[in-house]
């Protein structure tokens, strides 16, 4: 009983460790960082993801009344030439105004602060990209996080078992792929639709990671809950299921997701 419950405890603490993996990593989590202009140290949060309800708005806060700036933008990938934009003045902060898109639409763009003396400071080396999506309603979007990480913590259980215990490995394995698919295969494609527009952006219909990785975790469960239906005794098949399933959370979300090419619309 107490092996039980260590178990239990163990799938849920990596499950929340690889959520705050999958939280703080990717291509639409906020970039922030720090640069000093005179006496100042100013933080600033650069948003990569951004609903199309409103434009985007990225703050840098700064006590510093003579210091200006600008954002230079366009689509991404376009053929656009390159947008300049001066900051908004707003109280203690400089606010760049990035133009909403459609669904899964992108904005390159980097933002320039000026001191008094006109000397520039770049906060980016690099643009930074983002996107924008769909309101996803709370409905939907939460029962997916749930569904998701759950049938997360019944694969490592399901693991745990499978190497040292060996008796309820089918029922686990069936569990995991219950919670699996209804998590990636009904409610993802649900939440998908809403925040991009289509059920699936996945093979074949094409390259999204996140659908895939969905996929590919389904299709080893399956299959070890068929075999083990056949053989109890078939454990390395849920092994097997459980090491995709953690190869499959540690690529970051959203990595190759939807994306409208604007090179080929107008």
């Amino acid at each position: 009983m107490y092996k039980n419950i260590l178990f239990w405890i163990i799938s849920i603490l990596i499950m929340f460790g690889l959520a705050i993996y999958q939280r703080t990593t990717g291509p639409t989590y906020p970039k922030s960082g720090s640069i000093s202009i005179g006496t100042e140290k100013i933080k600033y949060t650069l948003y990569r993801s951004w609903t199309n309800t409103t434009d985007a708005r990225i703050e840098i806060p700064t006590n510093n009344k003579n210091l200006k700036g600008y954002m230079i933008y366009r689509r991404h990938p376009s053929f656009d030439d390159w947008t300049t934009k001066p900051l908004e003045s707003a109280s203690n902060s400089l606010v760049a105004v990035i133009p909403r898109q459609p669904a899964a639409g992108k904005i390159m763009y980097k933002i320039v602060l000026q001191d008094e003396n006109g000397k520039e400071y770049s906060l980016t080396d690099e643009p930074v990209i983002i996107r924008f999506k769909g309101d996803v309603p709370s409905l939907a979007l939460i029962p997916h996080i749930f569904f998701m990480f759950f049938s997360m913590v019944f694969g490592i259980r399901t693991f745990l078992e499978s190497v040292f215990v060996r008796k309820s490995v089918f029922k686990l394995s069936l569990w995991t792929f219950v919670l699996l698919f209804i998590g990636g295969g009904i409610l993802g494609p649900i939440v998908q639709y809403y925040a991009f527009g289509v059920f699936w952006s996945g093979w074949p219909f094409g390259h999204d990671l996140t659908d895939n990785k969905t996929l590919i975790s389904l299709i080893f469960w399956l299959i070890a809950v068929i075999r083990l239906k056949k053989n109890p005794d078939n454990y390395k098949w849920a092994i097997t299921a459980a090491v995709v399933m953690l190869a499959a959370y540690l690529i970051p979300h959203s990595v190759l997701g939807s994306e409208i090419d604007f090179r080929k619309v107008s």
